[in-house]
């Protein structure tokens, strides 16, 4: 059952704070977005609970989001964010899709078995530093490992300042060391694929079993979807967690910066190379390839950059085509709007 409760406890910052007048204050109210469907959205407010019926006229929203409605519940505008999830649509589509918005601290789930992927883990965190949001890798199924070091060590090679955790998702004092990114008003997201035990982890730091969790596949340790939508939802702590369907096919898009923070130590020897646009092949005074030679630098690490970058500029491309494109479709819609009624007015 829903319980009001006070905007702090739902997230709320000075910096939301400030995008509203007084006199918007007093005659307006204040909402986060809190549920995602097809149908809508479903909205957290100090006065009760709100759901808005998805319409054309709606802009784009993320679970997260801060809204501010009028008396009669209807949406007025989108506050400006802190930080913003999202990605290329999966498959065909030339579209963006928001994940989730105003997040402080990201949950890179990975499980200790089969499915632990070191290139997923950095795509997914070439999107959260690209968000400029604090990644914490969490290894669930730490009971079913015998030796979860040589995945922490695997991690900390990526980057010695990347926040580990090990745990247990189905005991609650294992699971007690993501207190810290748990506190009061303070909102976590969770990213993982499909069968890592996301939704084994929310049940354990929520307090209650309303998230179905679904067994894996022995062969493969791949698991299956058992969440259909992006909800918020307040944790044992009073912190609030965005969970997110499994994404298997998580495309970048315009996220440069993000994957240049992923990889820096690749970023920092590229600067070192003789030639700028060095390609770090066969041209001499790569730096790149000196350190791939001496040992310091993994060839899979290169590969992994230059496939990423490769991959975001691409869909940042496309996106830019499309949104071009829309735009010059909706002029030419004015334009004979326009011009026909030019001709009634005659």
């Amino acid at each position: 059952m829903y319980q009001s409760k006070s905007l702090s406890e739902m997230g709320w910052r000075p910096f939301y704070q400030q995008q509203i007048s007084f006199a918007e204050l007093q005659s307006t109210h204040i909402a986060r977005v809190t549920e995602h469907h097809r149908s809508g959205y479903r909205l957290w407010t100090e006065q009760g609970r709100v759901d808005l019926t998805a319409h054309e006229s709606l802009p784009a929203m993320a679970v997260g989001d801060w809204l501010l409605l009028d008396q009669q519940q209807r949406l007025i505008r989108c506050l400006d964010r802190l930080s913003l999830f999202s990605r290329k649509a999966a498959g065909s589509k030339v579209e963006r899709q928001l994940i989730a918005a105003n997040i402080d601290t990201v949950f890179i789930v990975s499980s200790l078995n089969q499915d632990f992927n070191l290139s997923r883990i950095e795509r997914y965190l070439s999107l959260v530093n690209a968000a400029e949001v604090s990644p914490v890798v969490v290894l669930t199924k730490a009971d079913t490992c015998d030796e979860p070091e040589q995945f922490q060590r695997q991690l900390r090679q990526l980057d010695p300042g990347l926040m580990v955790e090990t745990v247990n998702s189905l005991d609650a004092d294992s699971v007690a060391v993501l207190s810290h990114w748990c506190k009061q008003g303070q909102t976590v997201a969770f990213l993982g694929s499909s069968g890592v035990g996301k939704s084994t982890l929310i049940n354990t730091l929520s307090g209650h079993h309303n998230m179905e969790t679904g067994a894996i596949r022995e062969d493969d340790s791949k698991g299956r979807h058992t969440t259909t939508h992006r909800a918020l939802q307040y944790l044992l702590g009073g912190g609030l967690l965005i969970d997110t369907p499994g994404m298997r096919e998580l495309q970048l898009a315009d996220c440069g910066d993000g994957v240049d923070a992923t990889f820096g130590d690749v970023s920092e020897l590229a600067q070192r190379c003789r030639f700028v646009d060095c390609s770090h092949e066969q041209e001499p005074g790569c730096a790149v390839q000196q350190a791939i030679t001496s040992g310091d630098l993994a060839p899979r690490r290169l590969h992994h950059y230059q496939k990423l970058m490769r991959e975001q500029a691409l869909n940042g491309a496309s996106l830019a085509e499309r949104r071009a494109g829309d735009k010059a479709t909706a002029k030419y819609h004015r334009s004979v709007q326009s011009q026909n009624r030019h001709h009634k007015g005659r």
